[in-house]
């Protein structure tokens, strides 16, 4: 068997080569990651990887990171006391930018945590970063503006993405 001199050879079990297990390659073995393979390129049905969350799961952390302190907010404000109301939307805005925030920066919220669920960049599965986390949130209007279409989008979605998802480039996935 001849080792190819350029990834991508005929030959070659994967373009560049099998990094991390010693396989033939352009580069001469175990370049990238040393002695790590690579991270897959994208997530998605066809590609290895973390499995995507289903539609439920996603849900599920949304009760806890959006939807509910929304909810408690909106009961006070019109059957209990609107000062009090309107000082729990202002709370329940917070809570949802931090959990934003925290959702970008480890991958997981309070919700994705008790969901079991991380959001992660389609291209190499990292964490978004905190600024991301929020602009994600932010997007996530444009999943609203057609009759909220865009979060049932994940339901037949090759990759399980909402609007956001797909602007951003991200995922969610189990785990």
């Amino acid at each position: 068997m001849t080792i190819p001199t350029e990834p991508g050879q005929p030959g070659d079990p994967t373009p560049g080569g099998d990094f991390g297990t010693g396989a033939p390659s352009g580069y001469g073995g175990t370049q990238p990651g040393y002695g790590m393979p690579p991270a897959p390129e994208a997530y998605g049905a066809a590609t290895p990887g973390p499995e995507l969350a289903t539609w439920a799961l996603r849900a599920q952390s949304a009760l806890v990171d959006w939807f509910g302190p929304s909810l408690v907010a909106g009961i006070f404000y019109s059957a209990v006391n609107r000062n009090l109301g309107s000082l729990l939307q202002l709370v329940a805005l917070v809570w949802a930018l931090y959990q934003a925030y925290q959702g970008g920066a480890t991958g997981q919220s309070m919700g994705k945590k008790w969901a079991g669920t991380r959001v992660l960049r389609e291209q190499d599965g990292q964490v978004i970063g905190g600024g991301m986390g929020i602009a994600r949130y932010i997007l996530h209007i444009l999943d609203a503006i057609p009759c909220y279409l865009g979060f049932l989008w994940p339901l037949w979605d090759a990759k399980k993405q909402t609007f956001a998802d797909k602007i951003l480039k991200t995922v969610v996935v189990k785990g």
